[in-house]
């Protein structure tokens, strides 16, 4: 099981964005309230008070690292560490 808060730091710190598992980016962005839609290969998470709709897709078992740096940027806005717990 991945470490949500590690994950997380590692995602907001820009250190490693092309070297994140797709599968545990995915995994936090459930544990944080957000609702996975899968179309395809895109994966569409939402989520109730959030304007903003993540779409991001695999590239074999990682996460595409300008899509880590968009989702970065994305949760600038928000109070993401509230949101581990949701």
């Amino acid at each position: 099981m991945p470490n949500y808060e590690r994950l997380l730091r590692r995602v907001l710190s820009g250190q490693s964005d092309n070297n994140i598992r797709f599968s545990s980016l995915c995994g936090l962005l459930v544990r944080m309230g957000f609702n996975e839609r899968i179309v395809g290969s895109h994966h569409v998470f939402t989520r109730l008070g959030f304007r903003e709709r993540i779409n991001i897709q695999p590239v074999g078992s990682k996460a595409k690292g300008y899509q880590v740096g968009q989702i970065r940027e994305i949760f600038e806005d928000y109070p993401v560490w509230e949101w581990l717990d949701a």
